[in-house]
């Protein structure tokens, strides 16, 4: 009688050669890969980083509704959109952050390093600070004309609105004040509500 023993021809059979091969061909795709990336240039080289030349626009959308839907383009969804990165930030102080990032400044073509001033140019940008300020452009007679100047323009603003109130005021009234012929009012019986004492 011959004993059975277990069935165990369902495992799986590795065959360790055609394994081996697979590693080797990995580790020569790798080894080739490496030796590319290495070998495709010099880094680029990105400009230094400088201010911009445009003002930064936050308060154009500020406290207007919009109305967000899911198939809208980038550029039409809630937030800010940069169009450099193709991306949308959710509020102002997170927009400030990208625009002043890495990320946003490599796609415009910067590294993050400052180029070093020389002396003669920090003398020629505080010579064309001196003539952009005008001296004597401002003195403390231009600030009480200023001030009263206000003064003046709220009471005249005041004054108009009281006008108007008044305006309305009698228009309501006249409204109201419908001439009617006595003897009309006293047919239709609007003159015995008053009491009359004899």
């Amino acid at each position: 009688m011959a004993v059975a023993g277990v069935d165990n021809t369902f495992r799986r059979k590795f065959d360790r050669e055609e394994y081996l091969e697979r590693a080797r061909e990995r580790e020569r795709q790798e080894t080739e890969g490496r030796v590319k990336s290495k070998s495709r240039g010099p880094p680029v080289q990105r400009k230094p980083l400088k201010h911009r030349d445009y003002e930064v626009d936050l308060e154009s959308r500020l406290g207007k509704t919009q109305v967000v839907t899911p198939v809208a383009p980038l550029s039409q969804q809630a937030g800010y959109f940069c169009s450099v990165c193709e991306c949308v930030v959710k509020d102002s102080a997170n927009y400030l952050d990208h625009i002043n990032g890495k990320k946003h400044q490599r796609a415009l073509g910067m590294s993050m390093r400052v180029e070093r001033a020389s002396v003669e140019q920090v003398k020629e940008r505080f010579e064309v600070l001196k003539k952009r300020r005008v001296p004597g452009s401002f003195t403390e007679q231009d600030l009480d004309d200023r001030i009263l100047k206000q003064q003046q323009e709220e009471e005249e603003r005041k004054r108009q609105r009281r006008e108007k109130k008044k305006e309305k005021k009698k228009e309501k009234a006249a409204e109201e004040e419908i001439e009617m012929d006595s003897d009309i009012a006293a047919m239709m019986g609007f003159g015995g509500f008053t009491s009359k004492k004899s």
